[in-house]
C-alpha cells in the first residue's frame, strides 16, 4: 500500500525510540477465508497480508531513530504439529529467528524484535502454565509475556467475525486461573479490548495488583458501525475509565493504535495521505488524557504496524507523536519513547 502525501521531514531524528508493538505475518493463504464484502478492518489487513522482516526493516529505517522493537503476537506462523495448545510456540520460534537476523548487525544497529510477546490460551486454566513454559523455552532471552485479546462488542460489525473474543473473557474464572500463571513466572500481559470493555481490565488489574498489565491502543476508542459518529459522545466515558485504570499502579498504557480502522481517526482509510499535523490534532485528546492519567513513566508510544498503516505512514505516525510532545521535557520524552517500554519489557540495556 502506498500513500499519496509528500514525504515529511523527520522531526527530532536523534530521539531514541523503542517501538513496543508491531506484528509480522504472512496471511496470503488466509485471504480466501475472509468473506466478501470485507469488513473495514479485514480490508486493511488484506492490503498488508505479507508483512515480514523486509517490510518491517524498510519502515524502521525510514528516518526515526528506532533502536529496538517488541513483537506483538498476531496468530501468525503457528505450528499445528505441536498440538492445539502449543501451536502458538511456532510464532515465537519464527520471531526469535527474525530477532537473531536483526541482531547479526547486517541490517544496521537496531535490535528488532528484542522483546517477544506471544500467545497462550488462558482458558486452559492452570494448564496454561505448560504453554507459557514452552513459549519461554522457544526464546529464553527475548520472550517477555503474552497477549490474550478480549475484544468483544454486541455489534458484530465493529470487529468482524474473525476477531471476536467471548463476552466478558477477562472476568471468567477459568481465564483468571490461567492468568495467575503469568505472575508465577514474572511475565507481562498485554490487554487488547475495545473502549466499552476497559472496566474489564480495571477489574482484572484490581484482582491481580502485582501482575504487570499493558493496555494496548489507548483502550481502542470506537468510531465505526454502531459507534459511527459517536467519538465525541463517548469521550467522557472513555476518559473516566482511563483515569480509573490509571489508579492501578500495575498498569501501563500504549499510546497509539488510533490510526486503526476501528477508531475512525482518520475516517477515510488506507492511503489517505494525511500529514502529521492533521493526525496529531485528531489524536491529541486521547494521547494527552492518557499521559496525564498515567504519567510518562507508565506510558509508551507504539506504532501498531502494519495495522495502523490504515491511517498513517510509519514516518508520519512518529512525527505526529513528536508534535504531541513538543512541550515535554527531555526526561519525559525519554520515558515516553523508550524508557517505559524498556522497563515494562525488560529491555533496560537498550534504552540508554
Amino acid at each position: 500500500m502506498t500513500t499519496s502525501h509528500t514525504p515529511e521531514a523527520i522531526l527530532e531524528p536523534e530521539l531514541p525510540i523503542i517501538d513496543p508493538h508491531h506484528h509480522l505475518w504472512d496471511l496470503r493463504a488466509m485471504i480466501p477465508m475472509f468473506p466478501e464484502p470485507r469488513h473495514h478492518f479485514i480490508a486493511g489487513i488484506v492490503d498488508n497480508a505479507h508483512y515480514t522482516f523486509d517490510q518491517l526493516h524498510t519502515h524502521l529505517t525510514s528516518g526515526h531513530n528506532v533502536i529496538a522493537t517488541v513483537f506483538m503476537e498476531c496468530g501468525a506462523f503457528y505450528n499445528a504439529s505441536y498440538g492445539e495448545a502449543l501451536k502458538p510456540v511456532g510464532e515465537v520460534e519464527f520471531v526469535n529467528g527474525v530477532a537473531a537476523q536483526a541482531a547479526s548487525g547486517l541490517y544496521g544497529p537496531g535490535q528488532h524484535c528484542a522483546g517477544i510477546v506471544g500467545h497462550a490460551d488462558l482458558m486452559l486454566g492452570s494448564k496454561a502454565g505448560e504453554v507459557l513454559d514452552a513459549l519461554h523455552a522457544a526464546a529464553p532471552r527475548r520472550f517477555k509475556g503474552i497477549r490474550h485479546q478480549g475484544a468483544w462488542d454486541a455489534d458484530p460489525q465493529v470487529l468482524g467475525a474473525p476477531f471476536h473474543a467471548p463476552e466478558g473473557l477477562y472476568r471468567d474464572t477459568t481465564f483468571r486461573a490461567g492468568f495467575a500463571e503469568l505472575g508465577k513466572r514474572g511475565m507481562t500481559f498485554d490487554a487488547w479490548v475495545l473502549e466499552p470493555q476497559i472496566p474489564d481490565v480495571i477489574d482484572l488489574a484490581q484482582r491481580f495488583p502485582d501482575q504487570p498489565i499493558c493496555l494496548d491502543h489507548c483502550g481502542t476508542p470506537l468510531g465505526v458501525a454502531a459507534y459511527k459518529g459517536r467519538l465525541h459522545e463517548r469521550f467522557d466515558v472513555w476518559r473516566h475509565n482511563i483515569k480509573e485504570l490509571a489508579a492501578c499502579e500495575n498498569v501501563v498504557v500504549k499510546l497509539g493504535g488510533l490510526a486503526m480502522a476501528f477508531c475512525a481517526l482518520p475516517e477515510d482509510g488506507p492511503a489517505a495521505g494525511h500529514g502529521s499535523e492533521h493526525l496529531a490534532a485528531l489524536w491529541r485528546p486521547y494521547i494527552e488524557t492518557c499521559i496525564e492519567a498515567f504519567g510518562p513513566e507508565r506510558a509508551m508510544f507504539e506504532s501498531n504496524y502494519p495495522v495502523d498503516y490504515w491511517g498513517a505512514d510509519y514516518a508520519v505516525l512518529w512525527n505526529a507523536f513528536k508534535r504531541l510532545t513538543r512541550s515535554a521535557s527531555a526526561e519525559e520524552k525519554a520515558a515516553l519513547y523508550a524508557g517505559t517500554a524498556a522497563r515494562f519489557y525488560g529491555l533496560e540495556g537498550l534504552a540508554g
